[in-house]
């Protein structure tokens, strides 16, 4: 997992923001678009449930190449 070096930012007292090193932003970034994929891939499964599928050489015989 990645380790974060947020600074926080305090106005009165309370606690408004967490600044990022901008590295460790990306990195962020980029874990939580691989969970946002991992979600969107087991909700379209689970939607398409047992629909038909076809293999890689199929399709390339289909569209001819």
């Amino acid at each position: 997992m990645i380790e974060l070096h947020p600074q926080i930012l305090e106005n009165n007292g309370k606690r408004q923001f967490a600044v990022l090193p901008y590295d460790e932003f990306i990195a962020l970034q980029e874990i939580l678009a691989d969970a946002q994929d991992l979600i969107d891939l087991r909700e379209a499964k689970k939607t398409e449930g047992e629909a038909e599928t076809m293999s890689l050489d199929g399709v390339k015989a289909l569209l001819g190449l």
